[in-house]
């Protein structure tokens, strides 16, 4: 069942109004085209963190071509991804970048935290609501 209704509208005056998969903390999106590149900005209480804007159509692509659930994997950047993890997948050297969405040195982790709910909330795919281990699949 999903925690992330539409709240916002994905700009800086009005973002997104989000929570973790868990359901445990909230925190705001907004996407900023004027930056280069253009990036999702994600304040978690006075953090913020940058991703690449085109992590959204790249995710649902490989999700899409996944076919089925994939564990969300979170992981600061400092810590190693579990391998087969959308968190993985954020920082392949495989991935359509060819490395990290994430665009701040030292806060480019946390990929598979705080995108999956954003890509729910879009209507881009499913989400699990566990207190750990949760999985996203396309829609």
């Amino acid at each position: 069942m999903a925690i992330n209704t539409q709240t916002g509208n994905g700009t800086k005056e009005n973002p997104w109004v989000l929570k973790t998969p868990p359901g445990t903390s909230e925190y705001t999106m907004y996407k900023d085209e004027g930056l280069d590149p253009p990036a999702l900005v994600c304040t978690v209480g006075s953090t913020v963190l940058r991703y690449d804007l085109r992590c959204i159509k790249d995710l649902h692509d490989m999700l899409k071509k996944h076919g089925d659930w994939m564990l969300l994997g979170s992981a600061d950047e400092q810590k190693p991804a579990a391998e087969g993890t959308v968190e993985a997948w954020g920082r392949s050297t495989d991935n359509p970048v060819g490395g990290w969405y994430g665009l701040k040195k030292g806060l480019r982790g946390r990929f598979g935290m705080y995108l999956p709910p954003l890509m729910e909330t879009l209507g881009l795919a499913e989400l699990e609501h566990n207190s750990k281990n949760n999985r996203m699949r396309a829609l």
